[in-house]
């Protein structure tokens, strides 16, 4: 035959090829929708994906039989599959209507194009059939592309307060980054005006410095840290304790410090922190005159490492204080308990200093009874002895700081920063739970009452002065996350209150009188679920919600809030949503699976918040991933492998937590095979509140699946979902918000008023620590620094600390 004959014949054959291909796969589609939808409607849930399997089934074969009906009944499933959505969604809603839509879409496209081609058909139906489908076709590629968008963004400009000018740093805003939060008050708010929203694009990198940190191995933990600036110095520190002295404006290393500090769990640095004999006005004149001859150390840097040593460094020189502690350490693991050198406790917040004291918390491994002490102490900035511990299991009068002293194991303890008020001579502390910590039916009166809650002690004595607690009877992880923040409240009639504003994992924002602890916005006693609880449990029947101020990530999931990137993993979501328990916020912990929302991880984490103290605005970022848990019995624990990860992971793997009758606890991620959370994105948000009218004025998904993707797989592709959020931001009195905690490697800049991201630079690898942004007193430039070691559990890691600024010719 010649190639003229031949052609025909190709082209019918693979024609045929295709259309038995595509009838398999619609066949694939049946079948799994099938399944899927009788076990959905087995656990009462939507008919949907049931009827919608038995029509693809009926669909199949006409296409395989090339029966031109089978172009009618395609549209008309495509059709029907739209009512639904849309009936379900009520709105229209990109991620929301993207997996009911899309995989229906293309079997229409490619039924279409098929039907086209079957015998019989006139030419005008054929053209038709052709011209629809690349119309649906088109459509498609119009969805993709808007993935590159932002969706689900919220503006409310109109509750926000008009702003006021901004004002240069005062006697009460310093120059100096000093504290984690640059002030004692933890706003995070750096008041320059150099960088602006209008210039922020011709920011570069300045200059780049490696730690030269452990990247690889067991144990290397993660870069959380903010570095202090003091001066044009910089002061780093490395997850085990490598601190570094840098010049602000070149970035080049004035000393170093290794302390050679590990540890097996929970490694990192936050910060360090810094203190200066010459301006502390806590110290009697005599005091200080004794000190006079003694010009080594006169202002130190103090660190609390991962192995539980409390140590002070010389600032100019990197030396040792050999006057603090024994020859410059101090041992934390002194009296607390069974820390197994370390392992099961240990510092992982920067020491707080308070006048001529500093105030050091500690994380405990929460797994059994018996575990460390969750003491919290004050030792002398100058010598390292102990002067208070607050112990709430101590009996009244017992002497902490006496050398045999022991303190009470398994209390609340302190991880994250507590916050120092000089004014009230008050330190705030933010307490997570007495270990362990998914079942309490055997708790003491003193873990139920200073659980997950804010404590106010004297900043001298260490004496409680008032309680207020967050989370009752906590069997959720939900200990109080991160730094307390002072700020002056202003009321409708201009009166100033002086509060505390603590975040939550739950999603809420606490605002309090920090003379008194009592809420100064309103909080509702609410009642909450009880049942079904686990054997020997008795939880509390009601919680706090914070009403009186905005909520962030809390709307409670349904069956249909359940999400995917395909109609087979929201398919899944479903299947996996109605085989647990959950009957909303709080749901009760119990053997059969049930789901934790918000998670154990936030909610808002560590990263805290940022205040621009000159208009009240608030900024807090947060991450949305629910969790499926189940407690699992001491008989039942040997099915598992054992995982101290707080999050172990799919793999048949449980945290253990002794505790009852339980041997551990299963704590999975809810999420489809692809491992992509179940819940509707975004994942994670920016979010603006005003503290003038306590309403929410803008919030905006954060990161894109750039560096991540389902299974694990980079995308590559800056598709803006709004991914979990670790770290926290920073905002400045000229507009902006800078923030690096998302899943992409980006350093990101947003205009303050709306959220909308102004400038973006590429980072090495990811970011999780809150930016530090300083003017140089030697050359008058304006800084932004972050310290870019890799996400948590990311297999990109680093060690850089990059500093951006201006060009010179766009500086004002």
């Amino acid at each position: 035959m010649t190639d003229d004959h031949q052609s025909p014949t190709k082209r019918r054959a693979i024609s045929s090829l295709a259309r038995i291909i595509f009838s398999l796969f619609v066949f694939a589609v049946a079948v799994t929708l099938i399944y899927g939808g009788v076990m959905l409607l087995a656990l009462d849930g939507s008919s949907y994906y049931l009827i919608a399997g038995l029509a693809y089934l009926l669909l199949a074969p006409l296409l395989l039989w090339r029966k031109r009906f089978s172009i009618i009944f395609s549209a008309l499933i495509f059709l029907a599959t739209c009512v639904w959505a849309f009936y379900e969604v009520g709105q229209f809603s990109y991620w929301e209507l993207l997996p009911r839509l899309v995989v229906p879409a293309i079997i229409l496209t490619l039924s279409l194009w098929v039907g086209a081609t079957f015998p019989g058909t006139s030419l005008m139906t054929r053209r038709m059939a052709n011209r629809f489908g690349f119309a649906v076709f088109a459509a498609l590629i119009a969805t993709f592309i808007a993935a590159f968008y932002p969706h689900g963004a919220i503006s409310n400009p109109v509750v926000a307060s008009k702003a006021s000018e901004p004002k240069e740093p005062t006697a009460d805003t310093p120059e100096n980054w000093e504290y984690y939060g640059r002030s004692a008050s933890g706003t995070r708010f750096a008041p320059y005006t150099q960088i602006t929203p209008e210039n922020v694009k011709d920011l570069q990198v300045a200059w780049t410095y490696r730690t030269g940190r452990r990247t690889t191995g067991a144990g290397a933990g993660v870069d959380e840290n903010t570095p202090l600036q003091i001066g044009n110095v910089l002061y780093s520190c490395t997850p085990e304790n490598l601190i570094t002295a840098l010049d602000g404006d070149t970035g080049a290393p004035l000393w170093k410090f290794d302390p050679k500090a590990k540890t097996e769990e929970h490694v990192t640095c936050r910060g360090v922190g810094y203190y200066d004999i010459d301006k502390d006005d806590s110290l009697s004149a005599e005091v200080k005159a004794s000190h006079d001859n003694d010009q080594q150390c006169r202002q130190r840097i103090l660190v609390s490492s991962v192995d539980a040593r409390l140590f002070a460094l010389d600032a100019h020189t990197g030396a040792l204080c050999s006057s603090f502690g024994e020859n410059g350490y101090v041992d934390l693991k002194k009296g607390m308990g069974p820390t197994e050198k370390s392992k099961r406790y240990h510092p992982t917040s920067l020491p707080v200093v308070m006048g001529h004291l500093t105030v050091v918390g500690g994380w405990v491994r929460d797994i059994v009874a018996g575990e460390p002490s969750g003491a919290v102490r004050a030792f002398d900035v100058l010598t390292g002895d102990l002067v208070w511990a607050w112990d709430i299991g101590a009996p009244e009068g017992k002497d902490a700081t006496a050398d045999d002293h022991q303190f009470t194991l398994e209390t609340p303890n302190v991880w994250t920063i507590p916050t120092y008020d000089k004014e009230l001579n008050l330190v705030y502390l933010p307490t997570g739970n007495g270990p362990p910590d998914y079942w309490g039916g055997d708790r003491n009166a003193a873990k139920e009452k200073y659980g997950s809650a804010v404590v106010a002690v004297d900043a001298s004595t260490g004496k409680a002065k008032w309680v207020y607690q967050i989370v009752h009877h906590d069997v959720w992880d939900y200990d109080l996350p991160s730094q307390p923040v002072m700020y002056d409240w202003k009321s409708a009639d201009g009166e100033k209150t002086p509060v505390l504003i603590q975040t939550s994992k739950t999603g809420n924002i606490f605002v309090l009188d920090r003379r008194t602890g009592k809420p100064v916005t309103e909080v509702e006693e609410r009642p909450v679920p009880t049942s079904p609880a686990a054997e020997g449990e008795h939880l509390s029947p009601t919680q706090p919600f914070s009403v009186g101020m905005p909520t962030i990530g809390v709307e409670p999931l349904t069956e249909k809030s359940m999400w995917g990137v395909t109609t087979f993993d929201q398919l899944y979501c479903r299947i996996m949503f109605k085989d647990s328990v959950y009957v909303g916020p709080f749901t009760p912990p119990s053997e059969k699976p049930y789901i934790e929302w918000p998670g154990l991880l936030g909610g808002m984490n560590w990263g805290g918040i940022s205040i621009d103290e000159n208009t009240g605005m608030m900024f807090v970022n947060d991450m949305r991933v629910p969790l499926r848990m189940s407690l699992v019995t001491k008989e039942d624990t040997s099915k598992f492998k054992v995982s101290t990860d707080e999050v172990p992971g799919f793999m048949g793997t449980i945290r253990p937590q002794v505790a009852g009758i339980y041997g551990g606890v299963r704590i999975d991620i809810l999420q489809s095979p692809l491992g992509v959370p179940c819940n509707t994105p975004p994942f994670g948000s920016m979010s603006a509140i005003d503290l003038n009218t306590q309403k929410l004025v803008w919030q905006v998904p954060m990161g894109t699946v750039q560096d991540t993707g389902p299974m694990g797989i980079k995308t590559h592709m800056p598709i803006p979902l709004g991914m979990p959020t670790l770290g926290g931001p920073t905002s400045t009195a000229s507009g902006l918000v800078f923030f690096a905690g998302t899943q992409d490697y980006y350093l990101r800049a947003l205009d303050s008023a709306t959220g909308k991201e102004v400038w973006k630079a590429r980072l090495p690898v990811g970011a999780v620590a809150a930016p530090l942004i300083y003017k140089s007193p030697v050359t008058g430039k304006q800084y932004v620094v972050i310290s870019a070691g890799g996400m948590s559990h990311s297999p990109d890691v680093g060690d850089y600390i990059i500093a951006y600024a201006l060009p010179d010719s766009a500086e004002k």
